[in-house]
Formats: C-alpha cells, sequence, structure tokens
C-alpha cells in the first residue's frame, strides 16, 4: 500500500526571534489525512516551531516546503489558499459578525478588485459554518460570542479558506472540558471526512495522545521524539522532557498518563 502523498516537510529548520535562536534543527512531516501534535514544556518552542512553520516568523536556516515548494518563497496568498492558521490569540474585530468575519477567509482566493463574495465563495463561507454549527450566530458580533462560540467563528474562518493544512496553536486553552472535547471531535471529523491534515501544539498531553496519529515532543527547541502516541508517550520520555514520573496507561479510549511526583532532577529548558 503507498503511503499518502506528503504535504508538509521541515528540514534542518531553525529560527527564533532576532538572533537567538528558539528552536534548532528541526525534520519534520505531515501527510495528507494526518494529525501531528506537537507537546512538551513550557518553553520548549513549540508555538515557535509552528509561525515558523506557517511563515509569522522568518527562518534562520532550513526551509519548509508544503506541496513540495518552498514556502517562503511563495507569495503568501498562494500559502494561504492551501495552509490556514488559527493562532493562540485572535483580535476581535469590533462590529464585525460572524458571517463577515468567516468571509474574510476566503481573501486568499479572490482578486484584489474583488468587493463581494462569488457563488462559490458564499458556498464556502456557508459550509466552514455548518461545519462549526455556527450557522445559527451568523448575524451575532464576534464580540458578544463565548469563548467557546467565539474559538469556533475563527475555526470556521479559516476552514472557509479551504485549506489542506490547518496549523491551530493551543486551540483549547481558556475552553472548559466540555468545550475542549467538542473543539477536538469537531477536528477530528474534519481529519477523516474531509482528509484535512493538521497540525496542533497542545498542553493536554492525555486529549493529544487521545486524538492525534503522531506526537512531536520537543524539548529545549529540539525533537526529542516523534511517533505514534505509544512510542511517544514513555515513562522515561515523559522523565527527560517534562521532569515528572508518570504511569503511562491503556484505556478504552488510548492512552492516558497519570503523572506521578515531579522530578528533582529534571532539566530546565530554556
Amino acid at each position: 500500500m503507498n503511503n499518502p502523498p506528503l504535504l508538509l516537510e521541515a528540514q534542518s529548520l531553525s529560527g527564533g526571534y532576532q538572533d537567538k535562536r528558539i528552536v534548532e534543527n528541526i525534520e519534520l512531516t505531515l501527510q495528507a489525512g494526518e494529525w501531528l501534535s506537537l507537546i512538551g514544556a513550557n518553553g520548549s518552542g513549540k508555538s515557535t516551531l509552528l509561525k515558523l512553520i506557517s511563515r509569522i516568523l522568518p527562518i534562520q536556516q532550513g526551509v519548509v516546503f508544503l506541496d513540495g515548494k518552498a514556502i517562503h518563497q511563495q507569495p503568501a496568498k498562494l500559502v494561504a489558499q492551501k495552509l490556514a492558521l488559527l493562532p493562540q490569540q485572535q483580535t476581535i474585530p469590533e462590529g464585525l459578525t460572524v458571517h463577515q468575519l468567516v468571509s474574510l477567509g476566503r481573501t486568499p482566493h479572490q482578486t484584489w478588485w474583488q468587493w463581494e463574495l462569488d457563488r462559490e465563495d458564499q458556498q464556502k463561507v456557508d459550509l466552514a459554518l455548518t461545519q462549526t454549527q455556527m450557522e445559527a450566530f451568523r448575524d451575532r458580533p464576534v464580540q458578544d460570542l463565548s469563548g467557546g462560540e467565539r474559538q469556533r467563528a475563527f475555526l470556521a474562518m479559516a476552514l472557509a479558506q479551504d485549506p489542506k493544512v490547518l496549523l491551530l496553536d493551543e486551540p483549547t486553552t481558556y475552553l472548559d472540558i466540555r468545550y475542549q472535547l467538542e473543539l477536538l471531535e469537531l477536528l477530528k471529523h474534519l481529519n477523516r471526512e474531509s482528509n484535512l491534515s493538521i497540525i496542533t501544539v497542545l498542553h493536554e498531553i492525555n486529549l493529544a495522545a487521545r486524538y492525534s496519529d503522531r506526537l512531536a515532543m520537543l524539548c529545549q527547541g529540539c525533537i526529542w521524539a516523534i511517533d505514534v502516541p505509544s512510542r511517544t508517550l514513555t515513562s522515561e520520555n515523559l522523565l527527560q522532557v517534562f521532569g515528572v514520573e508518570a504511569i503511562v496507561l491503556e484505556t478504552p479510549i488510548g492512552l492516558q498518563i497519570c503523572p506521578v511526583a515531579a522530578s528533582r532532577f529534571h532539566r530546565t529548558n530554556l
């Protein structure tokens, strides 16, 4: 059986802020229809890596390929037609309705002189609202939404781009457990039914293990381990990367990590 096509690849990727490198020599691949989650302690470089992949930060070394082409050498508009980012914190546009917000996701597919949505654009917006269960909120101001509703609205905007790859930086932050599960279940549905490839930064290791096909465990800006959850979330890796002694359990919903104690000899992330 042939492997799914490779959509995204990072080779020897290094970068950070100004002259300071946060991540170093990253080797990473993402196949069509795969869900990869980045996990690691605070300061390990997860969000920085996502910003390098999404072109928010310039790379200092290496290259990122999207559909076989170097991403930093392509026009931003072309990249946005294939890759969408849901950042950790979004700017709430005052007075903008949910429908208007989601319609902004069609911008990469429009000509500069196009002021209104054409039929195809409107169909994509309507589909994104349906997928995120936000149809009933289409005329509601974004600033009036709850945290979970707002997250779904911004996800709908990203989906309206009709991307092949979706990047999400800590999408469950500030959400209670119900909304966390609802959001991750929605992403899993899109991943399976629409063959959407996903990279998430997640703090909740048990949720990352439950929903992801593979995990990339970062430590001090480098990839410590990358594999399926059962081979990544070992007691030794958890001790070395997170500084905790933990028991790894097999459960009906997949691997579950039970922290037991903090290690006195854990290395600190830079």
